[in-house]
């Protein structure tokens, strides 16, 4: 009886060519065929790197159809890579289907790990990440987008998103309204790439950095979004003399000689009077 292939989901490179593993080119070299997002895209990789393996498409459009052909390759015995154009494939990519129908048959998947933007751009944003909430791409529907933030406003976990440049504008302003113009936030754009940026600020500078020099808002870009602080509870009464020294001097000061009169903590008093002039 023939022994029946394995699908192997292979990472490539999210800019730099050389961001590949070697055991990663062997298993292209090795397999009868490959499956890619976009054919063309992927030849600039495979042809730097002299892989003459049979390339199909797999893509959003033929993917139900090119997943039962492929599995009748891997019934034949022969083995399958799956790419995407850029990092890990099925983040944020095409190939759910095609992995759960080749598990479902009860043959092999194996990852060959590699890139990935979202934990490149983690990695070095400064955010926490013990723990961290990936969303990949908001809806492209204002009202959707803004729905699905709204959804987020109180994670406490960073989070972590994907944008387009022609969105990406309208992406942080929804997040300003949602989150506030004073969250940290970091927008890492073009990772491993000649123009690579990793920019920290709150999201109403990095709105501004933006729109400044509109050449940086091209590239591909990763959000990340610091999460919201654990709910501060702060007795009326203090917040009543706050409210009476505002009136008088300015925001920073009155927090600080409210929290000296009241005890209360300065860091906690001011989250509150922030939290209360973004409502």
């Amino acid at each position: 009886m023939q022994k029946a292939g394995e699908l192997f989901i292979v990472a490539t490179p999210i800019g730099n060519l050389a961001d590949i593993t070697l055991r990663a080119l062997e298993i292209l070299k090795q397999v009868q065929l490959i499956a890619a997002e976009d054919t063309r895209h992927s030849s600039t990789l495979l042809k730097y790197y002299g892989i003459n393996t049979p390339v199909v498409s797999l893509h959003d459009y033929n993917e139900t159809k090119r997943s039962q052909f492929i599995l009748k390759q891997l019934q034949q015995g022969k083995g399958v890579a799956l790419i995407t154009d850029a990092g890990t494939p099925l983040i944020s990519d095409p190939g759910s289907h095609l992995v759960q129908t080749i598990r479902k048959s009860g043959l092999r998947v194996t990852p060959i790990p590699g890139a990935c933007a979202a934990i490149a751009a983690l990695s070095a944003s400064g955010l926490p990440t013990n723990k961290f909430i990936f969303e990949g791409f908001l809806p492209a529907k204002s009202k959707q987008q803004l729905d699905r933030l709204q959804e987020l406003a109180t994670e406490s976990r960073t989070l972590v998103f994907y944008e387009s440049p022609h969105r990406l504008l309208a992406t942080i302003s929804n997040m300003q309204s949602v989150f506030g113009q004073d969250r940290y936030a970091v927008l890492a754009k073009e990772l491993t790439k000649t123009f690579e940026t990793i920019y920290g600020n709150t999201l109403f500078e990095i709105a501004n950095w933006l729109t400044k020099k509109p050449e940086r808002q091209k590239g591909e870009f990763v959000i990340l979004i610091e999460g919201a602080s654990k709910e501060v509870t702060i007795d009326p009464e203090v917040m009543r003399i706050f409210d009476l020294l505002l009136g008088n001097i300015p925001h920073k000061q009155a927090v600080a000689l409210a929290a000296e009169i009241t005890g209360v903590s300065k860091n906690e008093l001011y989250k509150a009077s922030l939290k209360l002039k973004n409502t």
